[in-house]
């Protein structure tokens, strides 16, 4: 995506390799709005570290993130003990691997790592191989996203009014996004159409990192309160529902999603709106068989609690709201079944949910 800063606009992706300091570099989500920053983190415990507290957050983003950690990893390896090298790989997935249990992206990408890895009979040929791998993860992330732009464009008509959940757009994969890659593409075809965008409490990735995107891209938009979906469904204000997903059941059609997903599909389910899911390949998990076996995130109940902002003085602050001595829960996602979502947008068509086992192998698996 081009982000322009102080009037000058250029490309970035949402994570890269620098192969000669052997280190992640990463968009600082955190400080977004306000404050556009690069960082590096310099080993794989830094990498699982900022997946974990969200410095990158989002399906396709973490997990080139975690194709890349589990890379930093192995390459920090000296010596030519095959065992030895394994086992500190081992070390490295399952430490990438426990940052974050709900989206299976991580997992896909760091085994595409893995299963490439294995092609080489040494450490150094393992080692090539393994950042082979994630650059190739996160190119694919990429190109997948653009291919759902193209299917989910048609969605889009001129005068619509489009609904998203939380930010499963550029910032959320390597590049293009998922829910938010047909409204790019639909821009890019000359419709004009506006999008309201759950604030989507307690990180408010609606408010400050959708938003932000579709300011950077011109995009007509109203960030909305999570509560407010339902009273413009009501009033027929919104026409088509967009969001992304963590980890997409293949087998069921089931999608575990930024919590308040599931609410906005019972809603749509009511108003008779039509309710699509955007995933690139990677966040299929073809092996549960349902959604109550989804390890769903509890976060810490300080984001239910407060929130962070910046203040006058231009730094990061974090401000209670909520009252003194109160305690809160924090699941981070929820599961839409399958009978509440009309489609699922996919980087070679749209499908039912339930479709997804049938075409499995045209899916990849």
């Amino acid at each position: 995506m081009n982000v322009s800063i102080r009037g000058r606009t250029r490309h970035y992706r949402t994570v890269a390799f620098d192969a000669a300091k052997n280190s992640v570099r990463l968009i600082e989500q955190r400080l977004l709005p306000h404050t556009f920053k690069i960082v590096d983190t310099r080993d794989y415990r830094e990498t699982a570290a900022a997946i974990r507290d969200m410095v990158v957050r989002g399906a396709g983003a973490i997990g080139a993130t975690a194709a890349y950690g589990l890379t930093q990893g192995a390459r920090v390896f000296r010596g030519s003990d095959l065992r030895r090298f394994r086992r500190q790989v081992d070390l490295v997935y399952a430490t990438l691997k426990a940052a974050r249990p709900t989206a299976v992206d991580p997992v896909n990408a760091m085994d595409d790592v893995r299963r490439a890895m294995e092609q080489g009979a040494t450490v150094a040929e393992q080692q090539r191989l393994a950042l082979q791998a994630a650059e190739a993860f996160a190119d694919a992330d990429a190109e997948h996203c653009a291919a759902i732009g193209r299917h989910g464009a048609a969605l889009i008509r001129s005068g619509m009014n489009v609904l998203t959940h939380c930010n499963a757009g550029w910032l959320a994969f390597v590049d293009f996004g998922s829910a938010t890659a047909p409204l790019y593409a639909a821009q890019a075809r000359g419709r004009k159409f506006h999008v309201f965008c759950d604030e989507t409490r307690p990180r408010s990735q609606g408010a400050t990192l959708t938003a932000w995107e579709l300011a950077q891209q011109k995009i007509s938009h109203h960030v909305i309160a999570d509560n407010a979906a339902g009273h413009l469904m009501a009033r027929g204000e919104i026409d088509l529902v967009i969001v992304g997903s963590d980890r997409t059941l293949g087998r069921t059609g089931e999608v575990a999603n930024k919590i308040g997903t599931y609410t906005k599909a019972v809603l749509a389910a009511r108003h008779g709106i039509p309710f699509y899911v955007a995933i690139p390949l990677s966040t299929i998990d073809w092996k549960l068989t349902s959604g109550k076996d989804i390890p769903i995130e509890e976060r810490g109940g300080e984001e239910v609690l407060g929130a962070w902002g910046m203040n006058r003085r231009g730094r990061r602050e974090y401000v209670r709201v909520a009252n003194r001595g109160s305690e809160a829960r924090n699941p981070g996602f929820d599961v839409t079944p399958p009978e509440l979502i009309t489609g699922i947008i996919t980087p070679v068509g749209i499908f039912r949910p339930r479709q997804l086992w049938s075409r499995r192998r045209q899916l990849g698996f």
